[in-house]
């Protein structure tokens, strides 16, 4: 099972450097490093000299004041403008922040399969793995993330117990000695045997118990034998004989002992009186000898000193020709004086006569043709100007109901321009109508498929087409219908990735459980904390593809939502996407089915 969760926060600050580079999936570039501490990098900052550094290194870096860049310094391009890394001197590089979180990541940790990028490592693994070696705050030793509530309670040395029956706590390791002096430790009574007896008044009941057993009074003279208190006294009638034999040894054994020992005392004592009175008389003779002594003279003794101190010494065209000249123009024509000539006619011979008047004949024949032609032709110039003169007219008329047709034109495009303002408005509206009736057809959808028992039955049809958009991208994810686990109860839907999604993507059909925000939420006990079962229904009923969970209760996914729906949780590699290409029953008609159950039992 895996959880999604949102994008980190915007903050850039942070209190931790960069990311290992084990973590990286595919080949590490140098641009990804911090120069500081030479991990990848983690909320980069970029300084005025194009370097790169985590938040949390830049800001220890700075932390005491202007410091010069190491990476300059090394690729040997230090500037002093540029090169000093101070407070204010550099920016978030929210670009290379995104470019690094998308990076693919694997975990470092031995035995750990999560794979996925650098950002989903942040939000919802780093320092979460299951199985991450941590040091135990008491004893030191190193262990699973997993293994270390057990390793508190079972196996810890220094883990702190209360005891059972005085419930004071004691280290483990001090068990032993605490159940040697444990005031309520339960004891055995070796005569009644009575037991749970507190050792505080184990004491006081031997006192009083007759089935106790005891050292015979004898035991100090020899009788090694240990009696019941109610038969002590029928024991020592039965064993007056012995007694009184061991007694008799016993102060006979003293008294030769004693005897031995009287005349090694006697010497011992005379030599230690004779050193006594020699200690005494040496004692006297110094205490004379101090009274006559007297103190000798003191001793006198005299000191001289001298200091120096040296003096220190500081040290800066032409004009276009104008036009040529006109040539003068010729003067006028003279036009000759008309002559006066007198001229006298002579008769002319007959044939010469008659050749002038048929010559003069033809002339006026030629005349009469060219009068004729005139009329004609100013015959035809009326006609032109009459022409002319209509022409003139129709243009006129033509211009007057252009000019007309212009106005009604333009009072046409303003009538248009306002119907289309209208058909606009309309159109809007009418798609706002549309989106209001889509959305109460969704909701009419969503409330015929509501169901209030906790079990939810998703019919997704057109999956060919849908898992070729979830490969594709356009449509990753899909959401159910809302389901509630009673009128008044949880909220609740599924989410589907039809080409995987984080381990399973590409792979597996993932299918994950989403905690809706309902109207009775307050009502309800918050986390969520009932068994959810996922599955992928055969449709020949033969062989149900199950995956069951119980929600983890400290996990964001199960409390009380305060958006919409809370972060899915549930599996990424819910079904092989292999089984669902082979030949199956669990896709009929272009369909499959999704079933989910929450068990109600405490609800």
């Amino acid at each position: 099972m895996a959880t999604q969760e949102p994008s980190p926060p915007s903050s850039m600050e942070s209190n931790k450097p960069g990311f290992p580079k084990k973590i990286l999936g595919n080949k590490l570039e140098d641009k990804h490093l911090c120069n500081c501490c030479h991990n990848i990098l983690r909320r980069p900052f970029q300084a005025q000299c194009g370097h790169r550094f985590c938040s949390y290194c830049f800001n220890r870096t700075v932390s005491n004041g202007p410091q010069k860049c190491n990476a300059c310094i090394k690729e040997e391009i230090f500037e002093e403008t540029t090169s000093i890394l101070k407070q204010g001197c550099a920016f978030p590089d929210n670009a290379v922040r995104r470019e690094v979180e998308n990076l693919s990541a694997v975990c470092i940790n031995e035995s750990c399969s999560w794979k996925g990028s650098i950002k989903d490592y942040e939000m919802n693994h780093e320092g979460k793995c299951e199985f991450m070696i941590i040091p135990c705050p008491s004893c030191k030793e190193h262990i699973r993330f997993n293994e270390q509530e057990r390793h508190n309670e079972r196996e810890c040395p220094e883990r702190t117990l209360n005891c059972k029956y005085c419930k004071e706590p004691f280290h483990f390791k001090n068990i032993k000695a605490h159940d040697e002096i444990c005031p309520k430790y339960p004891m055995i009574c070796e005569g009644c045997a009575k037991k749970k007896i507190p050792r505080e008044k184990y004491v006081d009941h031997i006192k009083f118990c007759s089935k106790f057993r005891t050292p015979c009074r004898f035991h100090v003279v020899g009788c090694d034998m240990s009696v019941e208190k109610e038969k002590i006294h029928d024991h020592e009638r039965a064993y007056a004989y012995e007694h009184l034999n061991l007694l008799l040894h016993y102060i006979m054994g003293m008294k030769v002992s004693m005897e031995g020992l009287q005349p090694q005392g006697l010497e011992v004592a005379g030599h230690k009186l004779v050193e006594l009175q020699q200690s005494l008389r040496e004692l006297e003779a110094r205490v004379s000898q101090l009274s006559t002594t007297s103190s000798g003279p003191p001793v006198q003794g005299a000191a001289a000193a001298a200091a120096a101190a040296a003096p220190s010494s500081s040290s800066s065209s032409s004009g276009p020709p104008g036009p040529p000249s006109s040539a003068p123009l010729p003067p006028p024509p003279t036009l000759a004086p008309t002559l006066s000539v007198s001229t006298s006619f002579t008769p002319l011979p007959s044939s010469v006569g008659a050749a002038l008047e048929l010559q003069l004949h033809s002339e006026k024949t030629k005349v009469a043709e060219l009068g004729r032609r005139c009329t004609e032709l100013e015959v035809k110039a009326g006609t032109f100007e009459n022409v002319v003169c209509v022409l003139n007219r129709e243009v006129e008329r033509f211009a007057t109901t252009m000019e007309a047709s212009n106005r009604q034109h333009k009072l046409d495009q303003d009538k248009i321009e306002a119907l289309s303002n209208k058909v606009r408005q309309l159109e809007r509206t009418v798609g706002l109508k549309d989106l209001t009736v889509a959305e109460m057809e969704g909701r009419l959808r969503e409330m015929s498929a509501t169901t209030f028992d906790g079990v939810f039955v998703w019919r997704i049809s057109d999956f060919a087409k849908k898992r070729q958009d979830a490969v594709a991208g356009r449509a990753p994810a899909m959401f159910s219908p809302a389901f509630y686990t009673s009128k008044y109860g949880y909220k609740m839907c599924l989410r589907i990735y039809l080409n995987g999604d984080g381990t399973g993507r590409g792979s597996h059909l993932s299918l994950f459980f989403v905690v809706m925000r309902g109207l009775s939420d307050a009502l309800l006990k918050w986390p969520f904390n009932q068994k959810v079962t996922l599955m992928l229904l055969d449709q020949s009923n033969r062989e149900h593809i199950i995956d069951a969970f119980r929600p983890d209760v400290t996990s964001s996914s199960f409390q009380r939502p305060v958006s919409e729906m809370n972060i899915a949780s549930g599996c990424p590699l819910f079904c092989p996407l292999s089984k669902l290409d082979a030949k199956n029953s669990y896709i009929r008609d272009d369909t499959i089915f999704i079933k989910a159950i929450v068990d109600l039992t405490g609800l």
